[in-house]
């Protein structure tokens, strides 16, 4: 019930970090395929900082 007040963890920012980048990605495939490719690079920095966490 009060989840709201609850504060994410780093690995969570991350994580949904990471999910936000995917999603952009995806969405610019279909129109530039350079910026979906730069937002594929940045997600998977944003991964490698959270395989480093785990």
């Amino acid at each position: 019930m009060f989840g709201f007040f609850k504060k994410k963890s780093p690995l969570e920012k991350l994580e949904s970090q990471y999910k936000k980048l995917l999603e952009e990605a995806h969405k610019l495939s279909t129109s530039n395929r350079a910026a979906s490719d730069q937002k594929h690079l940045e997600a998977q920095a944003v991964l490698d900082k959270i395989e480093k966490l785990n």
